[in-house]
């Protein structure tokens, strides 16, 4: 057998430095459950959030961004899948998870093979409630910390959280917390986490799908972020309970809601620091977003901060504040700073566009449209004919949105002839006015699209009212 020559051998090697060197590292961040109008760049004006002010200052912050859903579950499943709710397994919350692979394949297993380091570190979505933190290395994670169970990231001060290190599965347990009280805070454990993985892999290429429990309730905070907004807000504290119900009864809810965010927001200027201190912030793409509109829940008010902006509604609902996020995209050697972009993209778009940048096998079954013409400024930008959502809650929802029109049906779990408004976003982005009733032909038009979207759930808990 003849022997390669020498030339050969170290072409080889330096094809394959090249190749690692070409590849960026990637952090893509979710919020949970932050509103459209939270963040000083989208319009607020109380919430202090500079350093995602900054990322958008110096990158591409997206108008028409949209969640996978309009609560968490379902949306971290359309983002890890690169499909929209009317093709994935986990189409809503509850006792479920993904299933093995070569079923609901996500993303990270093919950069994976590319030959990223991947890492979970946050709020697990893979699943709802499930204390399963084995699944998280077979579905592509090399590494994960945080939370399984979204129930249980509901609380900040938690019993337990799970590691999971190329397999390894370790349960870390914090015994002086107590959920809503304690000396382990959940939230400064994950990001010391992140923060050390990316020490430990700057040398690159990794992934970091860096999952954020801020703010969704429990309303918790420090002290010492808590006493940056009383002055602000003179908010009159609520008289005490003696014991707290599922979410922890906060008595300054309005205080400790800011609070939340502007800590989530210094933990992104951390972040920031520790990429520009390692020299690795020119090959790192950062991504953020939040997996679904604002909450109110556990005392926190919609209505305390603005927090839909312009838009109607927000978690659970199908109008644009429930499903429509914040997107901010930063790389500072790549994208052109201080751009605003109208383009209209999903969750689902997500998994074709890190797939294109780090060179890993395209996605033959996705839903999505890479994003990387637009957050490059370069090529044409494919655009999407139509985006599709079904939600299973509340007796049921559906949505569609093409061009300026927005459809919405409700009780889709039993009605067969259901409720519907339609809104010309053109002229209302606050989806105020019903126009239902002077274009039948556009909603017929919209109704077959919403068919041709959706693909019959293998799970039984998600079946349209033609199905059941």
């Amino acid at each position: 057998m003849k022997t390669k020559p020498i030339s050969f051998l170290i072409a080889a090697m330096l094809a394959v430095v090249a190749q690692a060197q070409s590849q960026p590292n990637i952090i893509y961040i979710l919020a949970d459950d932050l509103g459209y109008g939270d963040l000083g760049c989208y319009g607020q004006q109380v919430i202090q959030t500079p350093n995602l002010d900054r990322m958008a200052d110096e990158g591409i912050r997206f108008t028409n961004h949209y969640a996978g859903s309009t609560v968490c579950g379902p949306s971290r499943s359309c983002l890890l899948e690169g499909k929209h709710s009317g093709n994935t397994y986990v189409r809503g919350n509850g006792m479920l998870q993904m299933r093995e692979d070569p079923h609901d394949m996500i993303f990270p297993q093919a950069l994976k093979q590319a030959g990223y380091h991947t890492a979970l570190i946050g709020k697990s979505g893979l699943g709802c409630n499930t204390d399963d933190a084995s699944l998280l290395h077979k579905k592509g994670f090399d590494y994960f910390f945080g939370f399984t169970s979204h129930t249980q990231a509901h609380w900040y001060f938690p019993q337990y959280l799970w590691r999971n290190d190329g397999g390894t599965v370790t349960k870390v347990e914090f015994p002086n917390n107590t959920l809503h009280e304690g000396d382990n805070y959940s939230s400064e454990l994950v990001i010391d986490e992140a923060l050390a993985y990316i020490e430990q892999q700057k040398e690159g290429p990794f992934f970091l799908h860096l999952a954020f429990q801020i703010p969704h309730v429990s309303l918790r905070a420090k002290e010492e972020w808590k006493a940056k907004y009383r002055p602000i807000l003179n908010e009159t504290p609520l008289p005490p309970k003696n014991k707290h119900p599922h979410y922890s009864y906060e008595r300054e809810p309005k205080t400790t809601f800011a609070a939340m965010v502007s800590y989530m927001d210094h933990n992104m200027g951390l972040l920031l620091a520790k990429l520009e201190e390692l020299g690795i912030a020119d090959n790192t793409l950062v991504m953020f977003a939040s997996d679904n509109g604002a909450m109110e829940e556990g005392g926190h008010m919609r209505a305390s901060f603005n927090s839909s902006g312009e838009l109607r509604g927000g978690k659970r609902d199908m109008w644009g504040g429930g499903i429509r996020t914040p997107m901010i995209a930063w790389w500072p050697s790549k994208i052109q700073p201080g751009q605003v972009t109208d383009h209209v993209s999903a969750f689902w778009d997500i998994s074709p566009t890190v797939r294109e940048l780090a060179g890993a096998k395209a996605q033959a079954d996705t839903d999505g449209i890479s994003m990387v013409p637009v957050l490059l400024g370069q090529g044409e930008q494919a655009t999407h004919d139509t985006l599709y959502w079904e939600f299973f809650e509340r007796g049921g929802k559906r949505a569609i949105l093409k061009g300026k029109w927005k459809l919405i049906l409700y009780k889709t779990n039993t009605d067969l002839d259901p409720r519907l408004e339609l809104f010309d976003l053109s002229r209302d982005i606050g989806e105020t006015k019903n126009v239902a009733s002077q274009h039948p032909e556009v909603i017929s038009e919209l109704r077959k699209l919403m068919d041709s979207a959706h693909s019959p759930s293998e799970h039984k808990q998600f079946k349209l009212a033609a199905e059941r």
